[in-house]
């Protein structure tokens, strides 16, 4: 009788230290994140500090597009994060204010490799046409495509949002657990959604290789290897390197099908590496490469650490 009571004390503090474990390394990644995000902040207001008092990156087309990528990826995180905390801790949100946070977080997941498509675009047009790039690449027309990119990405959610009103007439009423999986009412959704994510990275993915051909072929008929159409055909590269690095969020639908005993701790180890970590690289890569942005990164320091 004593035996049989020991082996049922043990059994349910079992679960119990499990639990505890759960809970522990749940917390460390959630940490992890902030920490992470926060020092990614600090990086995007050095600079973004810098840009605004630098007339030449003011008046780089590239340099514009470059900062609206930093402030795409800080709103994409700040609403992936709490989407995320709102899915593991079962947070009820009204039906139409769930899928505005999941319009404006996948947008802005798409938004990206697009900024990085046009930016591969200036560098073309920059070796490919010369006389021409003054014309084409000024700032307000970097500020007129980045508009345009947001709106276009915008569209599909509008098309998907009439055809699930369309399938519930309720629901304005009802409450749920902000996940994209759970706002599928009609399985068109999934069709619009997935067309609109292969144009996306299919019309990225043609014009990352044409402006990288063409550019390289301008740089064969150069013969210094540290000529400009060089340069330019490596940060095209670097381009290519960054949308490959957000597509690795993707790989989070492969790995959720294998079940688990934590779905908190997957969950957080998902955004943490899935999401941040490409978003934290992708800019610190493309920024320290730079040569007028290393320089001016490090007088920044010198003079606030110095």
């Amino acid at each position: 009788m004593v035996t049989s009571t020991m082996l049922q004390d043990n059994s349910t503090d079992t679960p119990t230290i499990n639990s505890q474990i759960s809970q522990f390394i749940q917390w460390f990644c959630i940490l992890s994140i902030i920490i992470s995000f926060s020092f990614f902040l600090c990086f995007i207001t050095l600079v973004s500090n810098i840009f605004f008092k630098t007339p030449i990156l003011r008046n780089s087309a590239r340099y514009v597009l470059f900062v609206f990528l930093l402030l795409n990826d800080t709103l994409y995180l700040l609403l992936g994060f709490y989407l995320m905390l709102a899915s593991i801790y079962s947070l009820h949100t009204p039906v139409p204010l769930c899928y505005i946070l999941y319009t404006l977080s996948s947008a802005a997941f798409r938004v990206t490799p697009c900024n990085l498509a046009a930016m591969a675009l200036e560098r073309y047009v920059a070796i490919c046409h010369p006389l021409q790039h003054m014309e084409l690449c000024t700032p307000q027309r970097a500020n007129v495509v980045f508009i345009g990119m947001c709106s276009l990405m915008l569209i599909p959610f509008l098309i998907e949002f009439f055809v699930m009103a369309s399938s519930m007439t309720n629901i304005f009423k009802l409450y749920l657990i902000c996940r994209h999986e759970n706002l599928i009412f009609n399985p068109i959704q999934n069709v619009i959604r997935s067309v609109a994510l292969i144009f996306c990275f299919t019309s990225v993915g043609i014009v990352i290789v044409f402006t990288y051909v063409r550019i390289m072929q301008v740089a064969k008929k150069v013969t210094p290897q540290s000529s400009s159409a060089f340069k330019a055909g490596r940060t095209v590269m670097i381009h290519a390197f960054q949308v490959l690095l957000c597509t690795s969020a993707l790989l989070t639908i492969l790995t959720q099908s294998f079940s688990t005993k934590w779905p908190g701790i997957l969950a957080t180890v998902h955004f943490f590496v899935f999401t941040c970590l490409p978003r934290f690289l992708s800019p610190l890569i493309y920024g320290l490469r730079d040569e007028l942005l290393r320089q001016l990164i490090k007088k920044s320091f010198s003079r606030y650490f110095g």
